[in-house]
C-alpha cells in the first residue's frame, strides 16, 4: 500500500510536472513607472501611457504597469534617477539635467542652438550615448533617450524682442546649461523643477520661464504670463532638453527573455525618436492655448536670433573646456553631436 501511494505520488508530479513549468514561462510581472510630469500633461497621457499600453499589449497583458505621475510615491524629480537605481521604482523618465553635472556628456544637446526638430535630434542623442558615452547611464538599463521640441521664452509683463530685453528678468532654465546661457544672455537665472513654475510665476519669485510650448498648459503657463517669444525656424531653436527613461538594471534582468524581448522591441533609436516626435507635437496646441488666452506671441527672426547666438556662445566654449577637464574631448564630442544631428535632421 505504502509503495502504491509512492507511486501514485510519483505518477501525478510527473504529470503535473509540464503545467507547472508552462505556468513558469508564462509568468507576468508588474512594473512601477514614476515620473514628475501632471497626469493631464501631454507627456503622461500620449507618450508615458501610450508607451505602456503598447508594453502591455504585446505581452499579452504579462507585463502590467502601476503609473505615478506628479511623484505620487514620493521623492523629489532630482531623485527620480536614483530611484530607478536604487529599485525604489522600476521604470523612471526624467531630466539628466536635475541633478546638475551627473550626466556632463549629455549636455551637449542643451547647448544653445544645437537641435533641429526633436524626432531627428532624440536619434541623434542615442546614437551619441550608445557610441561616444556608453557608460553615462551605466547604473541603470537605459530605454529611451531623448529631447522635446524648440524651447523659448514665457514672461509675465514685457514681450521679449531682442537679447538686451532679457537684462534684469529672473527666468526659469530646466538645467545648468540652459541656466548658463540666459545669464550670458542677460537674464537672472533661475534653476528650478518643472513643477515649481506655477507658484514661482504667481508669486513673482521669477518674471518668466524657459520651456517648449508643449508643456505650457500643463503648468498653466499660458494663464501666468502674457508674452511668448518663439524663434523663427530659420534662425534655428534656443535650446532644447533632455530626458532619460530607464529602468532598474535588477528587475530587467530578472524577466524571462521572450518579456525582455517585449522590452527591447519598445526601447532603443526608434522608441527615442517616438517619444520625442510626439512630445514636439505637442507645441501646437500649447501655442493654441496662449492664442485662446489672447496673449502676445512674438516670433523673433533669423536676423535677431544672431545677436542670441552670439552672446550664448560662451556656454558651447566653457562645456567643452569642462569636458577637456574631466577627460574627455570636448571639441570631439560637440562636433559628433552636431554631424548626428545633421545626419538624423536630413532624414527626418
Amino acid at each position: 500500500m505504502i509503495q502504491r501511494r509512492t507511486l501514485l505520488k510519483s505518477t501525478a508530479a510527473a504529470a503535473l510536472g509540464t503545467p507547472a513549468l508552462g505556468a513558469l514561462a508564462q509568468s507576468s510581472v508588474t512594473l512601477k513607472f514614476h515620473t514628475f510630469m501632471a497626469p493631464q500633461s501631454n507627456v503622461w497621457l500620449n507618450m508615458h501611457k501610450a508607451w505602456m499600453d503598447k508594453v502591455e499589449k504585446e505581452s499579452g497583458g504579462r507585463i502590467r504597469f502601476e503609473g505615478y505621475p506628479a511623484m505620487q510615491l514620493g521623492g523629489s524629480p532630482a531623485q527620480l534617477f536614483d530611484q530607478a537605481r536604487d529599485g525604489v521604482v522600476d521604470i523612471i523618465w526624467t531630466l539628466p539635467g536635475n541633478t546638475p553635472g551627473r550626466f556632463p556628456r549629455s549636455e551637449v544637446f542643451e547647448l544653445p542652438f544645437m537641435m533641429n526638430n526633436a524626432e531627428a535630434t532624440s536619434k541623434a542623442f542615442w546614437e551619441y550615448i550608445t557610441t561616444m558615452a556608453p557608460d553615462e547611464y551605466k547604473d541603470v538599463h537605459p530605454l529611451a533617450l531623448q529631447v522635446h521640441g524648440p524651447g523659448m521664452f514665457h514672461m509675465r509683463s514685457k514681450q521679449i524682442f531682442r537679447a538686451d530685453d532679457l537684462r534684469g528678468s529672473k527666468v526659469r532654465g530646466p538645467t545648468r546649461q540652459i541656466t548658463k546661457m540666459l545669464g550670458y544672455l542677460g537674464a537672472t537665472p533661475v534653476g528650478m523643477p518643472l513643477p515649481q513654475i506655477p507658484d514661482a510665476l504667481s508669486k513673482g519669485v521669477i518674471d518668466g520661464c524657459a520651456i517648449p510650448w508643449e508643456v505650457v498648459p500643463a503648468v498653466k503657463v499660458h494663464e501666468l504670463t502674457k508674452f511668448h517669444s518663439e524663434f523663427e525656424p530659420a534662425g534655428g531653436a534656443l535650446y532644447t532638453t533632455t530626458f532619460v527613461m530607464a529602468m532598474n538594471k535588477a528587475k530587467y534582468a530578472s524577466l524571462p527573455p521572450d518579456l525582455k524581448a517585449v522590452i527591447d522591441r519598445n526601447t532603443g533609436m526608434e522608441t527615442s525618436a517616438w517619444l520625442g516626435k510626439v512630445q514636439q507635437a505637442g507645441d501646437g496646441p500649447g501655442r493654441e492655448a496662449a492664442v485662446r488666452q489672447g496673449n502676445s506671441i512674438h516670433t523673433i527672426p533669423a536676423a535677431e536670433a544672431q545677436e542670441f547666438k552670439r552672446k550664448a556662445r560662451l556656454v558651447e566654449v566653457e562645456w567643452v573646456q569642462d569636458m577637456d577637464k574631466r577627460g574627455y574631448n570636448g571639441r570631439q564630442l560637440l562636433e559628433t553631436a552636431r554631424a548626428l544631428i545633421a545626419k538624423h535632421g536630413r532624414k527626418a
